[in-house]
């Protein structure tokens, strides 16, 4: 499934809409690590802390487990998943109730090098170099 220079992270059951999730993904997908971390810093919305700890925990597996150099990761794939959905009951006025859905979506955070030769070409259109 993956390569040998890929390095990745999961984080499963976030408590958080897949669709607010996806509107940060959108926006670091295909980026390199540092302009990465600089975009997440930079977003306001509360998705990005937890996206923030997942690119760095996949880069923390690149440089310690593969020996890669982070200055040479490019995120190539990150996607979000939609995940269980805890139902729940809101006590309202007169012995009613309204159902309250808490959804939850599980992150994949994919890091490749690019100094390989074998992925250069493939991610010359996102590199600013």
């Amino acid at each position: 499934m993956y390569t040998e220079r890929e390095a990745y992270a999961f984080s499963k059951h976030i408590y958080m809409s897949a669709d607010k999730a996806r509107r940060v993904i959108d926006q670091i997908r295909g980026c390199s690590y540092e302009e990465t971390l600089i975009i997440l810093e930079l977003m306001p919305y509360r998705a990005c802390h937890k996206i923030f700890k997942l690119v760095y925990s996949a880069a923390a597996n690149a440089s310690n487990n593969m020996g890669l150099n982070k200055a040479s990761l490019i995120l190539s794939k990150a996607e979000v998943n939609e995940s269980t959905t805890a139902k729940k009951f809101k006590p309202r006025a007169r012995g009613r109730s309204y159902p309250i859905k808490r959804r939850t979506c599980h992150i994949t955070i994919v890091l490749t090098d690019i100094s390989i030769p074998k992925y250069k070409n493939r991610f010359d259109k996102y590199l600013y170099l």
